[in-house]
């Protein structure tokens, strides 16, 4: 049994020293991207917060590359399934070394492997450590978080990067916070919140002038009075979100997004629900899940009529038999499924991202992260109520870099009323999120930049 030093010492975070300061970033960063990159390094601990298709690949590429040079170490950078290969493409395109690694070689000063491979990596061997997509770690089982914690509390350098930090639920930054040693997920609570089961509609804050209305799911977790401001700012001390370069002041350049077209498909049921003349709203999980299977086929066929057009396309599924039955029904399309290995996702997603495949069939479990399929702009989706898969899967494509404008098809039965709230609902969450995290960020770097560039030094009479 682990005695209460063990204990002790697995808590500590053995650097807690500040960060370094930059010494040639890549030239051929954006500006705002060489903003966030000087920031973070600075930060020696940070997570940046910048939305699909801002270049969080490049921003973390040169910040590995600026600690290798300070501490002459390796950097190891965490990445979902599959975004491995794309980020040593992107090294290569930026003049940066980047070798691929999963059984714990060292081949070059930056080594990228998947998060699944992390156990064979010593983290003694490495003086920093970036996790890409790093919203993903609350997905991950508590062992596989707890692993990756553990070897980001014993490098002196670690960065977080993804652009869904909590999209629908901001207590979820709890779990980037102990990722990066700052207050424990408890702590934040304990500091920030209290536990209140009977409050059910949303709090409006308001700071001057501006309004903020607030709300979370999980456990009914509500602001403490006068905590709000409080919170977001500790949250900026270790974190930068962007949604634009405009958040932050910078020229958009080629960073606009081509328009969005989202299209509704309700399927009504041929066969009602047992018992009844006609279907009615679904009421809980269960029921959703039984209306789901048992509209499997109308939902698989109108999906098939939306890819008919011979374009490429991506279809979101969430069962294994609404896979099948796609795979079946659309000859030239690809299935990635959970009993493949990983080698094999890798090679269809390969497949479809250099055009050798039309149709892509898919789960967001699998593949909605971190993948750039901007050749795409047609995305069939069957919802859930997590809001995160469907922002992740529509952003594959619908992103900064896509060309052509984004067409996204819902397909979901009349009896799913509530799930489609549901979503509408985190939607606002997020943008909320967003907006008052924007706003305290802005403002600390203001009231930063007048201390600094408008303060007075008086010379003191002895140096005179």
């Amino acid at each position: 049994m682990t005695n209460y030093t063990e204990f002790l010492n697995s808590k500590q975070y053995l650097y807690q020293s500040g960060g370094i300061k930059s010494n040639g970033i890549n030239p051929m960063l954006y500006d705002f991207q060489t903003m966030l990159t000087k920031w973070a390094l600075e930060r020696g601990k940070a997570a940046i917060f910048a939305d699909c298709g801002l270049g969080k690949t490049p921003i973390q590429l040169a910040w590995a590359d600026q600690i290798t040079k300070h501490t002459n170490k390796p950097v190891l950078i965490l990445t979902p399934l599959a975004v491995s290969s794309q980020t040593v493409k992107e090294g290569y395109k930026f003049g940066i070394e980047v070798s691929r690694s999963k059984d714990g070689q060292k081949i070059s000063k930056i080594t990228v492997t998947n998060y699944e491979s992390l156990h064979n990596f010593n983290p003694m061997d490495f003086a920093g450590v970036v996790c890409d997509e790093s919203s993903i770690l609350k997905s991950f089982d508590g062992i596989r978080r707890g692993e990756i914690t553990d070897f980001m509390r014993q490098v002196q350098f670690a960065l977080l990067c993804t652009a869904t930090a909590a999209p629908n639920d901001y207590i979820e930054l709890g779990t980037s916070s102990e990722a990066l040693g700052e207050l424990g997920y408890t702590d934040m609570l304990t500091r920030f919140f209290v536990n209140d089961q009977n409050v059910i509609k949303p709090m409006v804050y308001r700071h001057r002038g501006t309004n903020f209305q607030m709300i979370t799911e999980r456990n009914k977790w509500r602001f403490k009075g006068h905590a709000m401001e409080a919170f977001w700012k500790w949250v900026s001390s270790w974190a930068r979100a962007m949604r634009k370069p405009s958040d932050f002041g910078f020229n958009a350049g080629d960073f606009l997004l081509q328009p969005f077209e989202e299209r509704h498909t309700i399927i009504t049921a041929r066969i009602p629900r047992p018992g009844m003349l006609f279907d009615i709203p679904a009421v809980g999980l269960a029921e959703e899940r039984e209306v789901r299977r048992r509209t499997l086929t109308e939902r698989c066929e109108a999906a098939v009529s939306k890819v008919a057009d011979g374009k490429t396309a991506v279809i979101w599924c969430h069962l294994n038999d609404e896979g099948d039955m796609l795979k079946d029904m659309i000859p030239d399309s690809v299935q990635v499924s959970g009993a493949d290995s990983d080698d094999s996702k890798e090679v269809k997603f390969e497949a479809f991202q250099s055009g050798q495949v039309r149709v892509l069939v898919i789960k967001p479990k699998i593949g909605a992260f971190g993948l750039n399929w901007q050749h795409c702009s047609h995305v069939v989706y069957f919802p859930s109520d997590s809001y995160e898969q469907y922002y992740q899967a529509v952003r594959r494509c619908w992103r900064f870099g896509q060309k052509n404008p984004v067409t996204v098809d819902l397909i979901y039965t009349d009896s799913q009323e509530r799930m489609l709230n549901n979503l509408l609902r985190k939607s606002k969450a997020a943008d909320e999120m967003f907006t008052a995290l924007n706003f305290y960020m802005n403002e600390s770097l203001s009231i930063a930049r007048s201390t600094y560039e408008n303060k007075t030094v008086e010379v003191p009479t002895w140096l005179k």
